[in-house]
């Protein structure tokens, strides 16, 4: 972006020491969008006081998160809500430059190893089998509790470059896979976990007006891939001594997931010096809701 004189004042009043003054500024600078991020790293390379450019750095982060907000809101009011590019506009919250074709490509790798295995006389039990077999066993995806000190584990592209990740992260890439597959595998309200639910074909959330659970075969576990049955999960309510609603059993759209993974991001930086990207990831998640 050419610096005219108006850009020029206002990068000369980020060291002012009034705070309501930089408050100003800041604002101003954020209008001019993400065209101004060169005048600004420029600025942060020719600083010496660490204060300035911890300045710069919130201006510039103010910037990426406009331009993020912008594009969830495009995604949210989207006719179709990709998961997988919903996914990658959250990484972007930590990583604003990051080049999500190698995370595509990569994708669609994996996405071509399940297929060359499946066939159309495969259970879906023996599908799950194929899609667990080549994504933890020869891609080698490890699974980790849920560690609010480690925000990587919840970014898709960390997760395929580190083959590691939680059951949020992990279930995703499931989930995408699936829907790139065709094959009817939806995330379920089941309270404080992050359960895959295998659905028979026929099985619309739009008409049925049943129990859904009595349209699951069987569960599966993200963090791991493994398998699990009716009665593990009716196990599990029992520990919780919470009754099985049909509720828990009906399938997540791809903005629900998304806010979920926003909601979890979100307790990551509880710090107080880090409570600022809480808000904001939480106020992403709202905007989902509007």
């Amino acid at each position: 972006m050419h610096q005219n004189a108006e850009i020029s004042a206002l990068l000369t009043l980020i060291d002012d020491p009034d705070e309501e003054v930089f408050s100003t500024v800041s604002t101003r600078i954020v209008h001019y969008g993400k065209g101004i991020i060169p005048n600004l790293e420029n600025l942060w390379e020719n600083t010496l006081s660490e204060a300035v450019q911890e300045r710069i750095e919130m201006i510039i982060h103010k910037l990426h998160y406009s331009d993020l907000v912008r594009d969830l809101t495009e995604w949210r009011d989207s006719a179709y809500h990709d998961l997988l590019f919903g996914a990658l506009l959250v990484a972007r919250f930590q990583y604003p430059d990051l080049q999500t074709s190698p995370v595509i490509q990569e994708i669609e790798k994996i996405r071509r190893n399940v297929w060359l295995e499946l066939n159309s006389f495969l259970t879906p039990l023996e599908q799950a089998n194929v899609i667990s077999s080549i994504v933890y066993n020869y891609y080698n995806l490890k699974g980790a509790e849920i560690a609010y000190k480690n925000p990587d584990d919840f970014f898709m592209h960390k997760v395929l470059q580190t083959r590691k990740g939680n059951t949020l992260s992990n279930g995703i890439l499931y989930l995408v896979l699936a829907e790139l597959l065709a094959i009817p595998v939806k995330a379920i309200n089941i309270p404080q976990q992050f359960v895959l639910a295998f659905f028979n074909e026929d099985y619309d959330a739009g008409t049925y007006n049943g129990n859904p659970q009595k349209k699951i075969h069987f569960y599966v576990d993200a963090t791991s891939g493994q398998p699990f049955t009716h009665k593990d999960i009716e196990n599990y309510f029992k520990r919780m001594s919470v009754p099985p609603a049909p509720s828990y059993f009906k399938p997540m759209n791809a903005v629900r997931v998304i806010q979920v993974l926003l909601e979890e991001l979100a307790r990551c930086f509880d710090e107080p010096a880090k409570m600022y990207k809480h808000n904001e990831l939480l106020q992403l998640s709202d905007l989902l809701s509007e």
